[in-house]
């Protein structure tokens, strides 16, 4: 039985990947940040690790406990545990963004680094990214989470050409919208950290808030998390996983674009679909 630790399960793609890995046979350890979701998780059969990305020593506990269960022996990561800043960069903090790239960069790398070296050990794994159609290209006042999954398709990148001798398989996923509780977070997350009334865009807030407020899908080709179930298990169980896999349409779609299209031409076409 493969021991893979599943980060971000309290819902969305993360909880409906780990139950998922659980019925393939995988021995999953599943990570959550609340005591509410880590023993909803433990109830459901599930073996559960608190972990708050964006504090360094619950990094560092998360690995200690993982390792000691494990015995060290680590098959695979899958990091899904993020949320998204929204806001137009000239209305984001420094704390803000610093906040934004704890939990979605510098606490996924940490902790991929404190597991590493097991990998190493036994030359084999898989560390699987998943990142957004966000770290393809970016849409406005979505500026802190474009940067943080650019930022992780950065790293990603270089870890596989960093690790092309073993038999460790680094792996990024661009899901694009999938039925999540992220908007309901993200709106959160404005409301908190961006004075929405007072900005040179109060304007255009409003349909961002619209967008966010908006109950089931907010655009079209969504999928539900299952579709990223099925990425993971390839990029699992295959020999030579692909080194991207894109989900949904848009994520096809906006790939394409960003190949053939120059970029102001790109610009306009983003510029439309963001005004949505």
């Amino acid at each position: 039985m493969k021991n893979v630790l599943v980060t971000g399960c309290s819902s969305g793609i993360g909880y409906c990947v780990a139950k998922g890995l659980q019925e393939r046979g995988y021995k999953v350890f599943a990570t959550a940040r609340n005591d509410e979701d880590i023993n909803r998780l433990k109830a459901e059969g599930l073996t559960a690790i608190e972990l708050d990305y964006a504090d360094p020593e619950s990094v560092d506990d998360c690995a200690n406990e993982l390792i000691l269960r494990t015995n060290h022996d680590i098959f695979a990561i899958f990091h899904n545990g993020a949320y998204g800043q929204p806001g137009a960069v000239e209305d984001l903090s420094r704390e803000v963004i610093e906040a934004q790239f704890a939990s979605n960069v510098f606490g996924w790398i940490q902790l991929t680094n404190r597991l590493l070296p097991f990998m190493r050990h036994a030359n084999e794994g898989k560390i699987i990214f998943n990142s957004s159609l966000l770290g393809l290209v970016t849409l406005p006042y979505r500026g802190a989470y474009n940067a943080s999954k650019y930022a992780i398709e950065g790293f990603a990148d270089t870890m596989r050409i960093e690790l092309s001798d073993t038999d460790i398989d680094v792996v990024l996923i661009e899901p694009g919208p999938i039925e999540s509780q992220f908007r309901h977070n993200a709106l959160i997350k404005l409301k908190e950290n961006i004075d929405t009334n007072s900005s040179f865009h109060a304007e255009k807030y409003q349909a961002v808030l619209k967008r966010l407020e908006k109950e089931g899908p907010a655009v079209p080709f969504t999928l539900p998390p299952e579709a990223v179930l099925s990425k993971v298990l390839h990029a699992l169980e295959s020999r030579s996983p692909k080194p991207h896999y894109y989900v949904t349409f848009p994520t096809y779609l906006f790939a394409f674009l960003k190949r053939v299209l120059p970029t102001r031409w790109l610009d306009k076409v983003i510029k439309k679909v963001g005004a949505n």
